[in-house]
């Protein structure tokens, strides 16, 4: 998302009613994805180390497959027919984590979780670094339209609620524009990974996460995509048109139809590995 006024900065600080830890079950709390979404036949999920996003993301916890997809105000998105299933992950009270936000906050969350915090860096739009080691220990940015200074202006604050303050002002400033000049263009679309992105960047553009990959014995892939939408609403699961398989085909090039966004096979992105630096 993106805003050119100071509002969003304001908002960032307002209290916010999130605990001080990630707001959804610790593993072994709820269905997760990887149980609620099983391979095709014939295929099984790609072998990654424990401690990869694609390890992550497929654990993280689903709500009931029955679930409509809510706003962030609690009312039901208007097209109910886009999703397969509902992660179980806030999305904030505030019309913030749209598309492109909703990938940044599941990459985030994982860096956090994983004790990679210093990894945990996004640009704005203006092509300004926010980083969260810079938030933690007081720093916050001035805007004043395309300029941003950071000034240590706040107490250093380690906890989960503070970024999850962080992480609204990224969600304010940083939107598909910026993420698409951050990340890596993968060559080959069928050689894609978990936690890869079908990113769009424009005013708007749209961007959409692979949540899991299978492959069977002769190499082909199969993938799950999730996304948010605009306004912000619950992160979920999309249906493949014109298939009963929620499983997308990965394919060298050619476009992928998603419900509410064309894409092109070639929009393919990576995050880049995180860095050792702090």
């Amino acid at each position: 998302m993106l805003c050119s006024t100071l509002w969003p900065l304001f908002l960032a600080f307002w209290p916010m009613a999130v605990p001080n830890h990630p707001p959804w079950p610790t593993e072994g709390a709820g269905e997760s994805l990887r149980h609620q979404f099983e391979p095709p036949p014939g295929f099984t999920r790609l072998s990654q180390t424990p401690e990869s996003f694609g390890v992550w993301l497929a654990n993280l916890p689903m709500l009931p497959k029955d679930r409509q997809v809510r706003l962030f105000d609690g009312r039901l998105k208007s097209n109910q027919q886009a999703h397969c299933a509902v992660l179980d992950i806030d999305v904030g009270t505030r019309d913030l984590q749209q598309c492109a936000d909703a990938v940044m906050r599941l990459r985030a969350e994982y860096l956090w979780s994983s004790n990679q915090k210093h990894a945990i860096t996004f640009n704005f739009t203006s092509g300004h670094t926010a980083k969260w080691s810079e938030w933690e220990r007081g720093m916050r940015p001035t805007i004043t339209g395309s300029q941003v200074r950071w000034q240590i202006k706040g107490l250093p604050d380690s906890s989960y609620k503070n970024f999850r303050r962080y992480l609204n002002i990224v969600f304010s400033y940083a939107g598909s524009a910026s993420l698409a000049k951050e990340l890596q263009r993968v060559r080959d679309p069928q050689t894609l990974l978990p936690g890869d992105v079908f990113l769009q960047g424009g005013f708007p553009g749209h961007a959409v996460m692979v949540m899991d990959v299978a492959e069977n014995a002769a190499g082909e892939r199969v993938f799950l995509l999730a996304q948010s939408y605009m306004p912000a609403q619950q992160i979920h699961i999309l249906k493949q048109p014109g298939s009963s398989s929620p499983w997308y085909p990965a394919q060298k090039d050619g476009t992928l139809n998603t419900p509410e966004w064309r894409f092109s096979y070639s929009d393919l992105y990576r995050f880049p590995s995180p860095t050792d630096s702090p």
